[in-house]
């Protein structure tokens, strides 16, 4: 440990046990620790003018999530409801029902730069307004953080300190650049900000001026938004044309260890095997070539899919299942008012030490190699149903009491 990380630990450590009346020296640590990156935003384009002027009493918010402060019990980031919800929660009607409305109307609203957007990235419409809905609903919703401090705070004393250092950097350059105004930088308390929720390294990445002003404004231009949106998708892989995913009717022998990514083939296979298109939805020759992975969600419960490329696609703007099935399903209510033809069951949802307290008697089992993480995701449901074989259990693949006691008194 160098003397300077010595030095801002020292200080934090004093004011955390001292209390806010020597809050001076964790921020006298903090102030010298911002000092310090002056040499790398330099490097990446940063003016010291700009440097200066938004650093000058910039400070750091303790109150954050995801720090790890000495004298404190260690905290993780807040459960974010894509992992701990119940898909019936998160998946509200009535909150799906009315975006999908309002999404009409701004389909509309904003058909020439939809079209445009479509026309350059080929992603339709109503997947980029289905983002916006999900991430800042329709832009209604207001970020509560100063998005710089709380790249600060996160690369001084967060969890993944190297990562923000680089976002906050960035955040800074975005600043210099004249993209946006300060007080305009909203974020998460994970520094996601703009209309679209991008991170400053995803910025620099996918964002796209599409208002043709000069600047890139994710914050305040729809259209620069939505296309930075369609852009990000399909720099990470979008095929144009490729529905997102197929519910489908699983057939009773259906083996739910099968839904994995790893398990992919033609749309065409699957139907062959007993999974149905819902409401005798007909698929063309083009569509069964298609590879696709199985989705159960709740397991054996509620609905199944057939996820295409694009799926995984979305999932990697929010890597959460539940997540992209919002996020596709919106985007199919704006042209086609049907739910999802089967209804998801009443399952309830382990607290998250359970989950992860399976993860790790999976992993001695040999069963799983993912993280532990205490999310039901797909490599933890089909694990959990490989254990249920094992175990002469019920296989449904879902994370359930019954379970945990078994594997309580099997350890």
């Amino acid at each position: 440990m160098n003397a300077l990380n010595r030095t801002l630990i020292a200080a934090v450590m004093v004011a955390m046990a001292c209390g806010s009346s020597t809050a001076f020296a964790a921020d006298a640590g903090f102030t010298q620790f911002i000092a310090s990156l002056w040499p790398e935003a330099q490097a990446a384009g940063v003016s010291r003018a700009t440097f200066d002027s938004q650093t000058r009493g910039l400070e750091p918010d303790y109150k954050l999530p995801d720090l790890i402060l000495p004298g404190r019990p260690a905290t993780g980031a807040p459960s974010q409801a894509e992992f701990v919800q119940v898909p019936a929660d998160y998946l509200k009607e009535a909150s799906i029902a009315r975006l999908a409305e309002e999404g009409q109307r701004l389909m509309q609203q904003y058909h020439d730069a939809l079209a445009g957007i479509e026309k350059r990235f080929g992603v339709p419409p109503s997947i980029v307004l289905a983002i916006w809905g999900r991430e800042t609903d329709y832009g209604r919703y207001k970020e509560p953080y100063d998005a710089l401090r709380v790249m600060a705070t996160q690369a001084y004393v967060g969890r993944r300190k190297d990562q923000y250092r680089n976002e906050f950097i960035l955040a800074l350059k975005i600043l210099g650049d004249g993209e946006v105004k300060r007080p305009d930088m909203r974020a998460s308390w994970a520094g996601a900000t703009g209309l679209t929720q991008f991170l400053p390294s995803e910025f620099y990445q996918h964002a796209v001026d599409f208002d043709g002003d000069g600047r890139r404004d994710i914050w305040n231009s729809v259209p620069d938004a939505l296309a930075s949106a369609a852009k990000q998708l399909v720099n990470k892989g979008w095929q144009p044309g490729l529905r997102w995913a197929y519910e489908v009717q699983a057939p009773a022998n259906a083996d739910c260890t099968m839904g994995v990514p790893e398990v992919t083939k033609p749309i065409g296979d699957w139907l062959r095997a007993g999974f149905v298109p819902v409401r005798g939805q007909k698929l063309s020759a083009d569509e069964q070539a298609q590879p696709a992975s199985l989705l159960q969600p709740e397991g054996i419960f509620g609905p199944a899919f057939l996820t295409t490329k694009n799926y995984f696609v979305i999932k990697e703007y929010n890597f959460s299942d539940l997540y992209v099935l919002y996020v596709g399903h919106l985007s199919d209510r704006m042209t086609n008012p049907q739910p999802f033809a089967t209804p998801w069951s009443a399952s309830t949802q382990l607290r998250t030490a359970d989950v992860e307290a399976m993860q790790r008697q999976l992993t001695r089992l040999g069963l799983y190699k993912d993280k532990l993480d205490g999310k039901a995701g797909m490599q933890t449901r089909a694990a959990l149903g490989a254990y249920q074989k094992s175990a002469g259990l019920k296989v449904d693949c879902w994370p359930s009491e019954t379970v945990l006691r078994s594997m309580s008194a099997a350890h």
